[in-house]
């Protein structure tokens, strides 16, 4: 079990609570997030920077009988082996270092709920809650507009949104999962979360109150060390920035 953050106990949070404790979150009461709590979230979400201000993001927030429907759909549509229509560009397979890391957390979210490797059954179960979005009481569909579909600007702008709803989510006690699962059967959440065809469905997020007793909530993935992803360039071994780079600036 793992405790709640500072907001769930009644108390503000810093930014640095909020960047550092953030965790993804799996396991949900079936509690109904009142659409106030939605709305302050969203207050804080729409601050989040994008190229030259256009502001490519929509959100689709769904719950109760179409959130169910869509879970239903997209159930039922992978389990037929209808093939993904997810309507970004996915690539090939991981591999290397970004295939490693794929795997450990599969192996420390396996440990958590104590899936063993061979078990087939519970496997499925565990894919099967990625195409119901966890259970989670809302779902929110990003999209972005589809006349901007020849750019990689809008996607990246999309990222920098979820980043700032996912955190802003946890500020205010709630959890989240960024889940592309959930959308993995477009034709299902455009129906009925009623996405008209002008938009081009990006990502979906998970959210709701998180259960501190689901096993798997309590995993916090590994991250790279400042050493593996920053390159510091024209700083003196002090840490600052050389003289001559001073004077120029």
């Amino acid at each position: 079990m793992t405790d709640p953050p500072a907001y769930a106990r009644g108390a503000c949070m810093t930014y640095d609570e909020v960047v550092l404790g953030r965790r993804s979150i799996r396991g949900f009461h079936d509690r109904p997030v009142p659409r106030a709590l939605l709305e302050e979230i969203f207050a804080l979400t729409m601050r989040a920077p994008s190229s030259v201000n256009t502001q490519p993001w929509n959100f689709y927030v769904v719950s109760g009988p179409p959130l169910e429907a869509i879970r239903k759909g997209n159930v039922e549509r992978n389990l037929a082996g209808v093939p993904d229509s997810r309507e970004f560009r996915k690539g090939g397979e991981y591999a290397g270092v970004h295939r490693d890391r794929q795997v450990e957390i599969a192996k420390q979210l396996f440990a958590e709920m104590g899936i063993a490797r061979e078990d087939k059954n519970a496997r499925l179960d565990w894919v099967l809650r990625g195409f119901r979005q966890f259970d989670a009481p809302v779902s929110i569909v990003i999209t972005y507009d589809r006349s901007l579909i020849e750019s990689d600007i809008a996607p990246f702008d999309c990222g920098a949104v979820t980043n700032a709803l996912v955190n802003a989510a946890w500020s205010r006690g709630l959890g989240c999962c960024i889940n592309s699962q959930g959308i993995m059967q477009s034709p299902v959440v455009r129906e009925h979360a009623a996405i008209p065809d002008d938009q081009v469905i990006m990502i979906c997020i998970a959210l709701g109150f998180p259960d501190y007793a689901f096993p798997a909530n309590a995993v916090v993935s590994r991250r790279k060390s400042m050493a593996e992803a920053v390159t510091f360039v024209g700083f003196d071994e002090a840490g600052g920035a050389t003289r001559e780079q001073a004077v120029s600036d």
